[in-house]
């Protein structure tokens, strides 16, 4: 089972491809790397297609040409008409066709691209015009060679164009993402330096009337009603913090007053004694949820041994008869930290209770340790359910059923560790039971 812990958050830098600037220059590149492509390759097709009309158009002419003049001059069976070489064999000679040039032996008659070696072992390409009569069989060869030559350095330079223009899209949208983001980098830039202070600046007036500027006004609008819903917030812990302090300190002084008589009954006392540890618990509660609706760290030399050690008297008085040993290990001094003793008091008090109210026999050992403290208890355990919600204000976890409670402790730990950079951490015990272990520090 993963242990639930709380440590103070830190920021994380949102990772590069997902900055819109990236997405900006990407799409400029995709976009000019597409469209040339498409340039590129559309090219080359219209390309190849004339180049073959036109090379089949002559050799076309070139044969009609090569059998009329076959007809006149029978005794010229091979010729050149045009830079073509062309073969004309009469009918005694078919057979020295299938001897000599196996491959165009069973041609039909058309065009046909025939690639291979020449005597010298180099490439050879070209084009074959085939017209078979009764009286002669007729061969154009048109060498492609040269064309294939120029067919490699035509697409070497088409993909240099790609890469080239690729290349000038890339600068291009660093170009219009740069012109695009400065209002909005400019906004962010002052947004973060209006932060600082309690009163935020106004963003609209610094930009146009554009996109930019519409956001500008939504964030002005946005840290206007922001502003003032944190500050009627304050406003209303503060006034409710004065205003319960006077009736708690008159609780205070009335129940000190009361134990002061020296004939007072033993159960009365014990239940004045209550009123005043109640008394101090709001105190402290109130002082806690005042320096968290402020945001601010108090300071103080917080004795956490002897903050736990009243905390474990307070409870042993409210045992009822449960058979339940409190218990602390460690040293009052042992452990002093740098905060108000209302913030350690609360942090504490809801683990240490946490620990009583779900117990019903067994122990709960309040153990110091290294800038730590560990809160150790016999009872039912934790659930999956419970591990991964406890920190969520207002749970109540599977064991609570007949306990009084809002489950917001947890969650007022949770913000004081936030607040003071503490960690609180909840784990299953060994065999039964909960270890709740809250360090001081990072």
């Amino acid at each position: 089972m993963s242990a639930p812990e709380i440590a103070p958050s830190r920021r994380r830098r949102p990772a590069y491809r997902r900055r819109l600037r990236s997405r900006i220059i990407l799409s400029f590149v995709l976009l000019g790397f597409g469209l040339t492509t498409l340039f590129a390759i559309a090219t080359q097709w219209t390309r190849n297609r004339v180049e073959n009309a036109l090379v089949e158009d002559l050799m076309n002419r070139n044969i009609e040409e090569a059998a009329k003049q076959f007809k006149n001059d029978p005794s010229n069976p091979q010729f050149a008409v045009d830079q073509i070489r062309a073969f004309v064999y009469t009918p005694e000679k078919f057979d020295s066709v299938k001897v000599n040039r196996p491959e165009w032996y069973a041609l039909s008659d058309g065009i046909t691209s025939i690639t291979g070696t020449d005597e010298a072992g180099h490439p050879l390409s070209y084009k074959l015009a085939v017209r078979k009569t009764p009286d002669a069989w007729f061969f154009l060869a048109y060498d492609m060679t040269r064309a294939s030559r120029g067919d490699a350095q035509f697409n070497r330079a088409i993909y240099g164009s790609v890469a080239l223009f690729s290349l000038f899209s890339l600068l291009v949208g660093w170009w219009a993402a740069s012109r695009v983001m400065s209002p909005v980098t400019e906004l962010a830039q002052r947004l973060r330096r209006s932060g600082r202070s309690s009163e935020p600046e106004a963003l609209a007036s610094h930009f146009a009337e554009d996109e930019v500027g519409e956001l500008a006004k939504a964030l002005d609008d946005y840290a206007e009603r922001l502003t003032d819903v944190v500050k009627r917030d304050r406003e209303f812990n503060a006034d409710v913090s004065h205003e319960l302090r006077t009736p708690l300190a008159v609780i205070r002084g009335a129940s000190e007053l009361l134990l002061a008589k020296p004939d007072m009954d033993d159960k009365t006392r014990a239940r004045l004694q209550r009123v005043q540890r109640a008394e101090q618990q709001c105190t402290d509660l109130i002082s806690a949820l005042l320096l968290l609706s402020r945001n601010e760290r108090g300071h103080g030399a917080a004795d956490v041994g002897r903050l736990a050690e009243q905390l474990l008297d307070a409870h042993r008085t409210q045992l009822g008869g449960k058979p339940l040993t409190l218990r602390m290990e460690g040293a009052v001094g042992q452990v002093v930290v740098d905060a108000p003793d209302a913030a350690v008091t609360v942090a504490l008090s809801n683990l240490i209770g946490n620990a009583v109210k779900y117990t019903q026999q067994g122990e709960v050992v309040v153990r110091l340790g290294d800038n730590a403290v560990e809160v150790i208890d016999s009872g039912p355990g934790l659930s999956v359910e419970d591990a991964a919600r406890l920190f969520e204000r207002g749970y109540r976890g599977s064991h609570a059923e007949h306990t009084q409670g809002g489950g917001i402790g947890l969650s007022i730990v949770r913000r004081l560790c936030a607040l003071y950079g503490w960690r609180v951490r909840v784990v299953p015990g060994q065999e039964r039971g909960v270890i709740a272990t809250l360090t001081f520090g990072v």
